[in-house]
């Protein structure tokens, strides 16, 4: 079949439609509230030698991170001796190896046609504990041994078969290990929904056909992010903007880009950011990555194809032992989630100047990760959630309101499935009235969420933009930052963007979301 328009349209689809069928499948068979209700996953599809050629519309800071992944996988298993063979399927979440945090546990398959590996499928899906210091695995930490079970590219099945030991491993380090069986058995039926899906598809149209869809595809992708740089004034765009803290202190950490455009190609240079910090917030090169290219894409006028192509006509520069480019084995829990908003508000912000009238003004810019755990009837529970805030207004209206933003794509997780997980009330829930930031038009509001404690747990907080609000661009007002409170026995107590407190029976913790910056005067 020669390839044109309607024909790479009808592919794009065949392929979107793998990741998005094994997608549904690790949805419907997670046991955790975290993949289940807040479908905190995401699934690809990649090519013989790696490159991604498809994705659902699932979580950016995963899919944009993920083919470093894919990559280890196959440095480790297919350009060595010991090889892949059908039915194998590769575990990992190093993130010094292509992850991003631990809890993001990552599955890679082979797919096979005429003895030869013809695509991957991958998924990776936040799973709630997978060790560490704390319940829920996004700690105060200093070091990565602090965060986690550390999983290198390892066999989880052999050819069909479980490993055993490398299961028993993974339940032992987890605080929650039936949790942690389901939620793997789910990520393995995804891929073999996904595995089957694509054989099916090489049995109807052939290899041949289905390789020069998928080149054609990158390559689409690429021209079409490269006509997206060049209607972009050619010239050199700097911004800054701050971290609050690394969850040891709270200091200004400066994420520092400069962009330059000249006609097709990108150049985002982060040197002139902060030194690799002591705490969790440090990013590796594979979230920088995964934000930049997320932030790009936001610019095109036309449906995109996610996949290799978008991450060619862009260069990206960190320096080495930098916040965006840490040396193992520096801490990097909450990179994954707090840094990535900033990286994206810096991109956009210096991205502000050459396109005035088309950049909105800045989100929430976290994901006010909550993490608990503790043990109620001789059982361990353990639960993660983050929570939405405002969109920045917009040249053409008003921010979105309670609604995650940028570099996470889940749900709000539901107060019914909240409550039957954990000892757990929701006594409050809604938005947070005139968070937004003022102006011609007016930044979404945030979120207010009160939570009674019914059980002594452990509680950590990952937050930010509780001292820097959202910034507004055109002359609209700052959105209003966000706040943590802990009252007890009636008295309330601030606390800090990141804090790990232990909670008693009856206290209350509110969180409330920052609103998004407001645009024009």
């Amino acid at each position: 079949m020669p390839v044109d328009s309607i024909s790479l349209a009808v592919f794009r689809n065949l392929f979107t439609s793998v990741a998005e069928e094994m997608g549904e499948t690790l949805q419907r068979t997670a046991f955790s509230p975290n993949i289940r209700e807040r479908l905190d996953f995401s699934c690809a599809v990649f090519s013989g030698d790696g490159r991604m050629v498809a994705q659902a519309a699932h979580i950016p800071v995963h899919l944009g991170s993920m083919p470093a992944s894919v990559m280890y996988a196959i440095e480790t298993f297919v350009n060595s001796d010991v090889g892949l063979q059908q039915g194998d399927v590769v575990i990992l979440n190093d993130p010094y190896r292509g992850g991003t945090h631990l809890p993001d546990v990552t599955m890679v398959s082979p797919v096979f046609a005429g003895g030869k590996i013809a695509f991957f499928v991958a998924s990776r899906a936040h799973h709630a504990d997978i060790g560490g210091m704390s319940p829920g695995s996004l700690p105060l930490s200093t070091e990565l041994y602090q965060e986690g079970l550390i999983i290198p590219p390892i066999k989880l099945m052999l050819s069909g078969w479980y490993n055993e030991g490398v299961m028993a491993l993974l339940t032992a380090n987890s605080r929650a290990p039936q949790e942690r069986i389901g939620d793997i058995e789910a990520q393995l039926a995804s891929h073999r929904v996904g595995e089957n899906r694509l054989r099916e598809l090489i049995i109807k149209h052939g290899i041949e056909t289905l390789s020069e869809h998928a080149e054609a595809l990158i390559a689409y992708a690429q021209r079409m992010t490269k006509a997206t740089i060049r209607a972009i004034p050619d010239g050199v765009y700097p911004f800054e903007d701050m971290l609050e803290g690394d969850g040891q202190r709270e200091t200004p950490i400066p994420i520092r880009v400069r962009i330059t455009i000249h006609d097709s190609q990108m150049v985002v240079d982060f040197t002139e950011s902060a030194a690799q910090v002591i705490g969790n917030v440090n990013a590796v090169e594979a979230i920088v990555r995964s934000a930049v290219g997320y932030a790009i894409r936001l610019l095109s006028e036309d449906d995109i194809p996610m996949n290799h192509g978008n991450f060619e006509p862009i260069r990206i520069i960190t320096a080495q032992g930098s916040l965006l480019n840490p040396q193992f084995p520096a801490a990097v829990a909450v990179g994954n989630t707090e840094t990535s908003q900033r990286i994206v508000d810096v991109v956009l912000g210096a991205l502000s100047t050459a396109l005035p009238h088309k950049i909105p003004a800045a989100s929430q810019g976290t994901m006010n990760n909550i993490t608990v755990g503790g043990m109620i009837d001789g059982r361990q529970f353990v639960y993660y959630e983050t929570i939405g805030g405002g969109h920045g207004a917009h040249p053409h209206g008003d921010g979105l309101s309670g609604r995650h933003s940028h570099m996470t794509n889940t749900l709000n997780t539901p107060i019914e499935a909240l409550e039957s997980a954990i000892p757990l009330r929701v006594v409050a829930y809604g938005l947070r009235d005139q968070s937004g930031g003022t102006g011609k038009f007016r930044g979404g509001d945030g979120i207010r969420r009160v939570y009674e404690f019914l059980s002594p747990a452990t509680v950590t907080i990952n937050s930010e933009r509780r001292l820097r609000a959202p910034y507004g661009l055109m002359g609209g007002a700052v959105g209003r930052r966000g706040a943590n409170t802990l009252i007890r026995n009636g008295k309330a107590k601030l606390l800090e963007g990141k804090t790990t407190f232990t909670a008693q029976i009856g206290d209350l913790l509110v969180i409330e979301t920052p609103g998004g910056g407001g645009w024009g005067k």
